[in-house]
């Protein structure tokens, strides 16, 4: 009896339970489905600026002499004066004497060329006081011939004797002229202010013309040969090579010294004579007058940095060349959107492309990757900082 008690109460418990918990289901409010807002993604972006900017044309060279000659010497003879500064680095200025031959042989050739034109002077006057005396013994014989009387013959009045007497003396006096000029050649003088890279040369040494005694080149000018692209010369004015007479591009050299950095101001001069066959570039050169008033100088055969100034273009926006997704386009937000925009690129300067066409004053520039976009997408946009566009 107890157990059917048992099974009747838990019966009724149950059903209970499940009345109520019908009771509640059937009360309960019915839930909406919604679909999720999907998360617009994230562009990184910084501001255009639109502005002139003045063309910056960099390269690299290395620094030479405008001037290089051997010290040669056009007489023989054995030295006996040498210069202090005739040594490797030495330096000396225009005019200075820097090596001299024993004058003494050349010396006694200037006297003995003298007595020369003194012999040929004395003969040549004898002769023509033996004509005139002949021409006036002529003249007195015939003068009841007056037109022969002026025309005596020319062996009577010694005009050959005479002629070769005047040749002799310019000989003499030619010949007199070369000593004087071998003697001053005794004397070797700086036709510049400059510097020595090499010499072999020592007082008592016997040197013969055409020997090199030393080499030495100019330090009043260097000129830098900066091999470039053809496309950039439009950007600057080189003499010779751009229309007009006007000076070359102003030029900024730079250089580093033990972790300094020196600076030149220079102004090309000219472009080389053909473009290289091999690179197919064409090498402009920068002059910089003085380089050795400074210290450290701009010394020869430095290795050296070179910015060429050129022209002024307006209205050119600077971008990151790495925002370009084809060879000329762009992303920029318009609204919250994600817009593909056309431009056009005049010149790329390493890290930053110029754009002339395509871009406004304000825009905003897409830096960021992304894999998948499409023009008008929405997007949110995350602002760079200036110099964070990287």
């Amino acid at each position: 009896m107890k157990k059917i008690v048992h099974v009747v109460l838990v019966i009724c418990i149950v059903a209970i339970g499940l009345g109520g918990f019908l009771k509640l289901t059937a009360s309960k409010p019915r839930v909406k489905r919604k679909r999720p807002k999907l998360p617009l993604p994230v562009v990184r972006a910084i501001k255009v600026r639109v502005g002139p900017h003045q063309m910056i044309i960099k390269g690299q060279g290395t620094v030479r002499p405008i001037r290089e000659i051997s010290l040669v010497p056009e007489v023989g003879g054995r030295v006996v004066y040498l210069s202090p500064a005739l040594v490797d680095g030495g330096e000396f200025r225009k005019g200075e004497l820097l090596v001299k031959i024993d004058p003494v042989d050349y010396e006694l050739a200037v006297t003995l060329a003298k007595s020369k034109v003194r012999e040929a002077q004395s003969s040549l006057d004898l002769l023509r006081e033996e004509s005139e005396e002949a021409r006036s013994e002529w003249e007195m014989n015939h003068r009841e011939d007056p037109a022969l009387a002026k025309h005596p013959p020319p062996l009577l009045v010694k005009e050959p004797q005479i002629a070769a007497a005047e040749a002799q003396l310019e000989a003499a006096k030619a010949n007199l002229k070369k000593t004087y000029l071998d003697l001053k050649r005794t004397e070797l003088v700086a036709p510049f202010g400059g510097r020595v890279t090499s010499e072999k040369v020592g007082i008592g040494q016997y040197v013969k013309p055409g020997q090199v005694l030393a080499k030495v080149y100019s330090t009043e000018s260097v000129e830098i040969s900066v091999p470039l692209e053809r496309e950039s010369i439009q950007w600057f004015d080189v003499p010779g090579l751009s229309s007009g007479n006007g000076p070359g591009s102003r030029a900024t050299i730079s250089a580093s010294f033990g972790g300094k950095t020196m600076t030149w101001h220079g102004r090309v001069s000219r472009s080389s004579g053909k473009i290289d066959e091999r690179t197919r570039m064409i090498n402009v050169i920068v002059r910089v007058d003085r380089p050795y008033e400074t210290r450290p100088p701009l010394a020869i055969g430095l290795f050296v940095d070179v910015s060429i100034k050129g022209k002024t273009i307006q209205h050119v926006a600077e971008i990151p060349s790495w925002a370009f997704r084809n060879l000329n386009q762009v992303w920029v937000v318009e609204g919250r959107k994600l817009v593909f925009r056309r431009v056009k690129v005049v010149r790329l300067e390493r890290d930053v492309a110029l754009v002339t066409e395509g871009l406004n004053d304000g825009d905003l520039l897409v830096v960021s990757h992304h894999r998948v976009v499409t023009n008008g997408m929405k997007v949110r946009v995350e602002m760079v900082p200036k110099g964070e566009a990287g």
